[in-house]
């Protein structure tokens, strides 16, 4: 018989559960901002935002304001981002 008290069943089980949850990889910041300076010479990017979205396009940045746009020719769209935005790039 265990006789531990029900806050510390609970804080095990959310313990548990938080080991189970998938990692994510994410760049560093140095290195998204480094990849957007050279990403703008490349055709496409790929930009996966910490929001889950993936957009992939031609890339505009702004390196003073840390800001920039993926603009997608096909669908007709573009979307305006934050470094801050930015969980990884490829190109």
């Amino acid at each position: 018989m265990s006789l531990t008290n029900p806050t510390q069943q609970a804080k095990n089980q959310e313990g548990s559960s938080r080991k189970s949850q998938k990692t994510t990889k994410q760049m560093a910041p140095e290195r998204i901002y480094d990849a957007l300076l050279a990403a703008q010479t490349a055709d496409t990017a790929t930009i996966t935002f910490k929001d889950g979205r993936v957009v992939t396009g031609a890339l505009i940045f702004n390196p003073f304001k840390g800001t920039g746009r993926v603009i997608d020719p096909v669908k007709e769209a573009s979307i305006n981002f934050d470094v801050e935005d930015i969980r990884d790039l490829k190109f």
